[in-house]
């Protein structure tokens, strides 16, 4: 195995591991606080560790198997945006604001582990096609993603309303959405490469 494979599976195992650790932390925090953001947010934790975790697994194998599994992967990274429209329907019918600082330090906290993880998958984000693309747009837009919930925290704290937290989680299920199409693209083009 070379070098880069290894540091590869090295910082794909690791992040995958501090996904997973976090969306503990977010989840509890969520339900606690009844934050559709951080519900969002934390079954993204969930699902971006299940998605390293596959990546990990499928690394050897060819380029037309590692492009069927890219496949499926911009179909997983859909379900964080399924559950959060799901939550924020939940939502609408109560709106109750969550508690400002607990959402704006869980945030903070997210984005840290996010930026750790975008960082360690930066420099091999060209490596091994769709796979790593996927799990360096997750780690990368989670950051994004993760500032937007902080923001929330504080306008929440400012207006006293549900709404920040809501259209944050809608729009962490939107880039979600683009990057699961982004995802797909190139695993086709993958695909495609691999038939030909």
């Amino acid at each position: 195995m070379s070098a880069p494979d290894q540091g590869l599976r090295r910082a794909v195992r690791t992040v995958a591991l501090l996904n997973l650790a976090y969306f503990g932390v977010e989840f509890a925090v969520a339900l606690a606080i009844g934050s559709v953001s951080l519900f969002a947010d934390s079954i993204d934790f969930l699902e971006d560790a299940s998605v390293n975790l596959l990546i990990l697994a499928a690394l050897g194998w060819t380029a037309r198997r590692r492009a069927r599994v890219g496949m499926v992967l911009a179909g997983i990274i859909l379900v964080p945006g399924l559950a959060t429209l799901w939550t924020a329907w939940d939502k609408f019918a109560a709106p109750m604001p969550p508690e400002p600082l607990a959402l704006s330090l869980t945030g903070l906290g997210a984005l840290v582990v996010n930026l750790c993880c975008a960082l360690m998958l930066a420099r091999f984000r060209c490596h091994s096609g769709s796979l790593t693309k996927a799990a360096f747009l997750s780690a990368r837009n989670d950051a994004f993603a993760n500032v937007a919930i902080i923001a929330a925290g504080l306008l929440t704290a400012y207006t006293l309303s549900a709404w920040p937290d809501l259209i944050v989680g809608l729009g962490i299920a939107a880039m979600n959405a683009d990057a699961a199409r982004e995802v797909w693209q190139a695993a086709r083009e993958e695909h495609r490469a691999a038939a030909g």
